[in-house]
């Protein structure tokens, strides 16, 4: 029988026990953008009564919402969210490399031509070039959605989590993780709150959030209070089969 590797016997416990995949970085976005994307929001005419998936449904979610993917006025904001949260996202990719490889049992060019099965240890030594066209393959970006949670009224109190079997496309089935950039901070509470894992992520601005997206990771988010809380939020997708596999 053959020995195996550290990373899948000492190191990989150590890791798993200290991990709850919940993972936050600083200022992924920083401050001015947050407060232009903030007045941007403020000044839209276009917001909407926050949907959950049945729905307006205020006594379970109530905010105010704007979903700015595919619209040609806030392209450049959409951009620079997708380029903060895929440049997270390959640090995700590091620390948990089995968010890619588990679901995919992936093959990679060597040197010399040849294929070989992705590896966490090969994953791990990559760098971003080589990375993140593979993230590429496999994912892709979902809609984004600027919310507001007006203050002493608006949050998200019913426990949730991301992955639904609700749309006929199936496209809620496709979210693997969910991420959420934090656009304000002058307010009190309005944690985003993790059931399982016991944990509140206080928000603070530019910071980006990321996490599974599955029941494991069931979630709300707590009324703000002495102002607004602002944040944008999506999930990342796989790519459908049709583009991973063809027809």
């Amino acid at each position: 029988m053959s020995t195996p590797s550290p990373i899948t016997t000492a190191t990989a416990t150590a890791a798993t026990a200290a991990a709850d995949f919940i993972e936050v970085y600083p200022e992924a976005l920083d401050a001015a953008h947050c407060a232009a994307l903030v007045a941007r929001f403020a000044a839209s005419g276009d917001v909407l009564p926050g949907k959950v998936g049945g729905g307006v449904k205020p006594e379970l979610k109530d905010s105010l919402d704007l979903t700015i993917s595919g619209h040609p006025q806030w392209r450049d904001a959409e951009a620079a969210l997708n380029t903060a949260v895929f440049k997270g996202l390959l640090a995700y990719l590091r620390r948990y490399p089995h968010t890619l490889i588990a679901p995919l049992m992936l093959e990679v060019p060597s040197a010399d031509g040849t294929r070989h099965r992705l590896t966490p240890e090969r994953m791990l030594a990559m760098d971003d070039a080589e990375l993140a066209p593979l993230a590429q393959t496999v994912f892709r970006p979902g809609a984004i959605n600027l919310q507001r949670y007006s203050a002493g009224r608006g949050g998200y109190p019913y426990w949730h989590c991301e992955l639904y079997p609700r749309d006929p496309g199936t496209e809620t089935l496709h979210r693997h993780l969910l991420w959420t950039v934090y656009l304000n901070e002058d307010f009190a509470q309005g944690e985003t709150e993790f059931l399982y894992q016991q944990r509140k992520i206080a928000p603070r601005t530019g910071a980006l959030l990321i996490a599974p997206a599955a029941f494991t990771h069931t979630h709300r988010g707590n009324r703000p209070h002495g102002g607004d809380k602002v944040i944008a939020t999506s999930w990342v997708l796989f790519q459908r089969a049709e583009q991973l596999f063809g027809a």
